[in-house]
């Protein structure tokens, strides 16, 4: 673990990964805002409400005297791949980068995969965000492809 601020060292000390609730929505909602996803706290705690109730997807925060960190991971199935964990979200607020707290949310979710009987986890990392990318390679991910990513609004 990196040397950080007294605070990221005492925070480490008593971090707590649990699945999210509804009225993390705020902390979620300005941490989503540091990546430039802005997004109010009522669209979070809306699209928490349907996504807790389902079962092939997760959220888990890092919890330590605050809301440090989230990610959201899903079960996926596509015809030609088997099913596999796919984490769509990863966020740590600036002030805990380099603590650990990636890492264990990472791990939980990893953890979840298992326990669903999945064997691979996936993720996507954009091009604009190279200092995540040694990050995913230190804790055993492997980039395997670049792509372009195409939107259409409907």
């Amino acid at each position: 673990m990196a040397k950080g601020s007294g605070k990221e060292a005492q925070s480490m000390n008593k971090v707590n990964i649990r699945r999210a609730e509804t009225d993390d929505a705020a902390a979620v909602a300005k941490l989503s805002e540091t990546l430039g996803y802005p997004v109010t706290t009522e669209e979070i705690a809306q699209r928490l409400e349907r996504l807790l109730k389902r079962d092939d997807q997760v959220v888990f925060v890092a919890e330590t005297d605050e809301i440090a960190g989230w990610t959201h991971a899903a079960e996926q199935e596509i015809l030609e791949l088997e099913r596999f964990c796919e984490i769509w979200g990863l966020v740590v607020g600036e002030e805990y980068r380099r603590s650990g707290i990636g890492r264990l949310v990472i791990e939980a979710a990893e953890q979840w995969a298992r326990s669903r009987g999945l064997t691979r986890v996936m993720l996507r990392s954009n091009i604009v965000r190279p200092e995540s990318h040694p990050f995913y390679e230190r804790i055993g991910y492997t980039r395997y492809k670049t792509q372009h990513a195409y939107r259409k609004r409907l």
